[in-house]
């Protein structure tokens, strides 16, 4: 099974750039990383009036676009899928990093600016690390910059090897 980690934190507490520095560093060790990012409202991430827009517009369930390099799925859901319904579709990854998906009950980091929120949001039993700005006790923090630290503490967590 592919271990999930999810980074989460407040709006406008840097989620999403310190999940793109975490992701460098974990190529740069030699990992293959899935990052599923979650939305709360419907986002359109094919391009109006093309192919493959069209395709979905006539009712497929599925479309998938291919081309040297690049394979992108878009499978029309109803309700709503879980994080485990989502993380059983990759394959051929060591770790899937998910940007969100607070209320899923998966080991989490924290990103938490003491400026931006007074809290933690996660629930103690499911964090594993907080990045931060702010001196915290009683649970490994990392810098808001410290990818390579948060990359080596997941090393480590979940046995990952490169080849």
């Amino acid at each position: 099974m592919i271990p999930v980690v999810s980074i989460v934190g407040f709006s406008n507490s840097g989620k999403t750039t310190f999940v793109v520095k975490l992701v460098a560093e974990l190529k740069r060790r030699g990992f293959r990383v899935a990052v599923i990012k979650h939305h709360h409202q419907p986002v359109e991430i094919d391009v109006p009036g093309k192919d493959t827009w069209r395709h979905a517009k006539a009712g497929a369930d599925i479309v998938v676009s291919a081309s040297p390099g690049m394979l992108a799925v878009m499978e029309k859901t109803e309700p709503e899928l879980s994080l485990d319904e989502i993380t059983r579709k990759i394959s051929g990854v060591d770790l899937i990093i998910t940007e969100g998906f607070k209320k899923e009950k998966k080991p989490k980091i924290e990103v938490f600016r003491s400026g931006v929120h007074d809290t933690l949001i996660s629930p103690p039993d499911e964090l594993l690390a907080v990045v931060t700005d702010a001196p915290l006790e009683g649970i490994p923090t990392y810098g808001l910059d410290d990818a390579a630290g948060v990359a080596g503490f997941l090393q480590e967590k979940f046995f990952l090897a490169t080849e």
